[in-house]
């Protein structure tokens, strides 16, 4: 049995009813869902790894402190 399979099949779930989402919303979402949550590494993996997803684009801004930050946008991909 696959050790993220409840993390795939929500962030699964999420991407369906919102369509399009960046990386660290999905990570809030998770992290608010689950008990346990999930690190961004651990996130980013499963993103890159299931052939369900599909990066999109990316979001340039700009984090806390100033600095810049280029964030990956996931989507459900087409079958």
């Amino acid at each position: 049995m696959s050790r993220t399979k409840r993390l795939r099949e929500e962030i699964s779930q999420y991407l369906s009813d919102v369509g399009e989402a960046n990386t660290t919303a999905i990570l809030d979402h998770i992290n608010q869902r689950f008990r346990w949550g999930a690190t961004m590494n651990q996130l980013g993996n499963v993103l890159a790894r299931d052939r369900r997803f599909k990066k999109v684009g990316f979001n340039d801004g700009t984090d806390v402190g100033g600095f810049r930050m280029r964030v990956c946008v996931w989507s459900m991909a087409t079958a």
